[in-house]
């Protein structure tokens, strides 16, 4: 079978271009972490400083992150998330999650989160409808985009 000119659309690979990019995500932890000023974004992610201005710019530029300044002289700018980048603080909590069961298998787990209830943060994904967790053998996708199957694109 041919490949096709174009990918099957997908907000999936939207958001990965855009937040999939090397540091971006951890970008985005250190500053929901309260850690938004550069010298702490460089000293805790160990990105390369280049680098880590690129993707900086990116994230404000995608409305993901604001830039607010602390220092006239020298200037200086520190880094917060807007409501779009909170919105992303799930998903590294659910990343986080399956990187202490599956890569780390809860030995040496190097941070926990607590929840406001007292309690440590075990994230689920549950349907906004019956409150029911999230299972692979519950979903059934229904293609959107014009020409697409769940197997791929139609035949011309």
């Amino acid at each position: 079978m041919a490949a096709t000119k174009d990918p099957r659309p997908c907000s999936i690979a939207d958001a990965l271009a855009l937040v999939g990019e090397k540091y971006s995500l951890l970008v985005l932890r250190e500053v929901c972490l309260g850690n938004g000023r550069f010298d702490q974004l460089v000293r805790n992610i160990g990105a390369p400083r280049d680098i880590l201005a690129t993707r900086l710019r990116r994230l404000v530029e995608a409305g993901i992150l604001t830039k607010r300044m602390y220092s006239e002289r020298p200037q200086r700018f520190e880094y917060r998330p807007t409501q779009a980048g909170l919105e992303l603080e799930p998903v590294l909590m659910t990343l986080k999650d399956w990187g202490d069961r599956h890569l780390r298998k809860g030995t040496d787990l190097p941070m926990a989160v607590e929840h406001v209830c007292g309690d440590e943060l075990v994230p689920v994904v549950t349907c906004r409808a019956c409150g029911k967790p999230v299972r692979h053998e519950d979903l059934t996708a229904y293609p959107q985009a014009p020409g697409w199957t769940v197997t791929g694109p139609t035949a011309a």
